[in-house]
């Protein structure tokens, strides 16, 4: 391990600490700082953790070791049960020891937990995709086929599925007996709430998808949700009821390169649809040539794109890891190109800006 390597990955675990602080969860804020300080005086740690990837805080590296820990707490492991919200610890000494005894007592489940990219599949994120969908279908005027990659469980796959009603008011969408209702804060003025949304066919892919007709499936996916944020944990649960039959009749999300799936659903396109990307905070963790790859799948897909064969890309992406989250939509014939929004990382609120955001394109902002 090369001091550089140990620098980079002390320093992802800092900026962690910060973004969790940001994010309103104090206790995975102070995991992390503990973990942090304990790695620096373990070596054998320290070097299993830089060598995971060259980039730790583009691979998410501290939050794989968070949920791996909050994974411990969910399956009702002492001493971490106890120590983890809703139970949390008052004094950081036992959240030390426990840090430390993870390491010597559990090291296969942590490495486990760190060979595996963190799959919140965060579903508040639905409440800026279907807005987004919303303006694809408005665009477009076609049933969508819409392909998923990073689909993680397939939870934002079904967001046409979920009530979408801001809690601060001024649009609504979707079944009003539906099993869970998303209510983020809405900035800006209401989606295109009268498109004619009608998705048809659906698909999604990931490297390492959570099947949720696995057991303890639903926990692992649990365990990426930052321990003390108990609404998001509530709502991932409901969500997971929402979409499991529905993965249960053939929709389960398949495991697969993300750019051999789009080239395969790009194959499937029929007369009368528009295909539809989908992505949400995934573009980062796929390497720079699959992501050129994609691109120019896409672009020459869109190259070939008319009123019967439409296409639409449609990403909830950070431009850098350390920026704020944009929804960008490009949609073809034509190739324009529009920013649609900015966003919490989460979903927790979601600024519509529905002006074109300057020349068509892609290339240059897919990641």
């Amino acid at each position: 391990m090369s001091d550089a390597a140990a620098t980079r990955l002390l320093a992802a675990f800092d900026q962690q600490v910060g973004w969790c602080t940001q994010g309103a969860s104090p206790f995975s804020a102070r995991v992390l700082a503990l973990s942090r300080g304990w790695l620096a005086g373990e070596p054998d740690a320290l070097a299993t953790l830089a060598g995971i990837d060259t980039d730790p805080l583009a691979a998410a590296v501290s939050l794989r070791w968070l949920g791996g820990l909050h994974h411990l707490a969910l399956l009702g492991r002492e001493p971490w049960a106890s120590l983890w919200p809703p139970a949390a610890a008052l004094a950081d000494a036992p959240l030390r020891e426990a840090i430390a005894h993870a390491w010597h007592t559990e090291r296969a489940h942590l490495l486990a937990a760190l060979s595996r990219p963190p799959q919140t599949n965060e579903v508040l994120r639905s409440a800026a995709l279907l807005p987004g969908l919303l303006h694809v279908a408005a665009v477009l005027r076609r049933p969508l086929h819409l392909a998923e990659i990073g689909a993680s469980a397939g939870l934002n796959l079904w967001c046409d599925h979920y009530r979408h009603a801001p809690s601060n008011g001024g649009w609504a969408w979707g079944d009003k007996a539906a099993a869970l209702a998303l209510r983020a804060e809405w900035r800006g003025e209401a989606p295109p709430v009268d498109a004619p949304l009608h998705i048809v066919r659906r698909a999604g892919c990931d490297a390492t998808p959570v099947d949720l007709a696995q057991p303890g499936e639903d926990g692992r996916l649990a365990s990426f949700i930052w321990a003390d944020q108990a609404e998001r944990l509530a709502r991932l649960r409901a969500a997971v009821a929402v979409v499991r039959p529905q993965l249960a009749t053939g929709g389960a999300v398949q495991a697969r390169r993300a750019g051999d799936f789009v080239r395969e659903q790009l194959a499937t396109r029929r007369p009368g649809e528009a295909f539809v990307l989908m992505h949400s905070v995934v573009w980062q963790y796929i390497a720079a040539d699959e992501q050129a790859a994609i691109t120019a799948q896409m672009q020459a897909a869109g190259a070939a794109a008319t009123a019967h064969t439409p296409l639409a890309w449609l990403r909830f992406e950070p431009p850098r890891p350390d920026l704020r989250v944009t929804l960008r939509c490009t949609t073809w014939p034509g190739g324009d190109d529009r920013l649609l929004a900015e966003a919490h990382p989460h979903g927790a609120w979601v600024q519509w800006l529905p002006s074109p955001a300057g020349p068509a394109g892609v290339a240059a902002s897919a990641g």
